[in-house]
């Protein structure tokens, strides 16, 4: 087991984008370390106007900060809105890192995104792929402002010696994710299209493209602990991969999720939609080094995940939502919901030094 080189336990940890599915997984997690959770509120800090969030980094000062808040979505919501996803990712990510220099943060972590590798990138995927080749170009708007994102981390660390790092997660999914089938990645819109299909009784749901992509999943839960993991025991200039070490089809994938959800009907294809990148699995070997890996299987996450959409732990974004809905705190693409009754964790009391949200809003 590698050395902890930075314990968060009484620090002031401050997570951006804490509402939405990735940033709500560090805030469950979190919740055993025994620090102050720091969250922002979207009336009080948005995080695309600079002078909001260095005045809110200086007034809170917080120890550490995992900068989880992106706009996000899935290949039609990048088609749809590229200035959108590049101009909303590039500023607020700018901002939070270089306000967290001002503040003197002890250690940021940045979270990206594993559309940053090359279209055809050798498979799996290693760390150093990054800037060999052309982007796939159904998502390169978002993937330009991750790959800025981890640059500017690096940066900061040569001129500045800044503990800044970064982490690049391969596909998830899980509680509080995105559930609206214009702006939803894969596993959310199946999971949505085979419970609706069984309901209403459909002989058969269709899924994009031909079928055949390879893609690796891993839970939300899981990702909020390697980042943790790393916060707590990495620090170099370089990117570390997120991810299983698994893939799949996603024809393979759409019949697993049928069969979790007992949708019994026939899958068909729509050869007119774009496949997107062929294969995209991460080397997860620098993660294994570094002696983390994932406890949730493919088949408990699909069905943990269906149960939270049941129980209406999710999220329900508008692909028609416009630009100025946009706040920056959630991963989730767009602000609008159409259906939701998510909301912030409540947090258990840790022993010794008790874990709270702090009392700055629900952003």
């Amino acid at each position: 087991m590698p050395e902890v080189i930075y314990s968060l336990a009484g620090k002031r940890v401050y997570v951006a984008g804490h509402r939405g599915m990735v940033g709500s997984a560090i805030v469950r997690r979190l919740a055993s370390e025994g620090c102050e959770i720091l969250t922002a509120p979207r009336a009080d800090v948005d995080l695309r106007r600079q002078e909001q969030v260095e005045a809110w980094m200086s007034k809170y000062r917080p120890d550490a900060v995992f900068l989880a808040a992106a706009r996000v979505g899935g290949i039609l919501a990048n088609a749809t809105y590229p200035a959108d996803f590049l101009y909303d990712n590039l500023v607020l990510q700018a901002n939070v890192i270089h306000a967290a220099h001002k503040a003197d943060v002890e250690k940021l972590m940045f979270l990206g995104s594993s559309c940053i590798y090359p279209k055809f990138a050798d498979q799996p995927i290693v760390e150093d792929a990054l800037l060999t080749g052309s982007l796939e170009p159904t998502n390169e708007w978002y993937a330009i402002a991750k790959i800025a994102g981890l640059k500017l981390c690096a940066a900061y660390r040569k001129q500045h010696g800044k503990d800044f790092i970064s982490a690049m997660p391969t596909n998830l999914y899980g509680p509080g994710d995105n559930f609206d089938l214009d702006s939803s990645h894969v596993m959310p819109a199946l999971i949505r299209k085979a419970h609706e299909a069984k309901i209403n009784r459909q002989r058969e749901i269709c899924i994009w493209g031909t079928g055949t992509p390879r893609r690796e999943f891993l839970h939300v839960d899981d990702c909020a602990d390697a980042c943790l993991h790393l916060m707590k025991t990495y620090s170099a200039e370089s990117h570390v991969n997120v991810g299983s070490g698994e893939d799949i089809a996603i024809l393979e994938l759409a019949h697993l999720v049928c069969k979790v959800v007992g949708f019994e009907g026939k899958i068909t294809h729509d050869p007119t939609k774009p496949d997107g990148t062929p294969r995209k699995l991460l080397s997860v070997d620098k993660l294994r080094t570094l002696g983390w890996s994932p406890r949730i299987g493919l088949k408990e996450g699909i069905a943990g995940a269906y149960r939270s959409f049941l129980d209406g732990h999710y999220l329900e974004r508008s692909n028609r939502a416009i630009s100025g809905d946009l706040s920056g705190q959630s991963d989730i693409s767009f602000e609008r919901a159409k259906t939701s009754t998510l909301s912030a964790p409540t947090l258990p009391t840790v022993a010794h030094h008790p874990s709270r949200m702090a009392n700055l809003g629900e952003g």
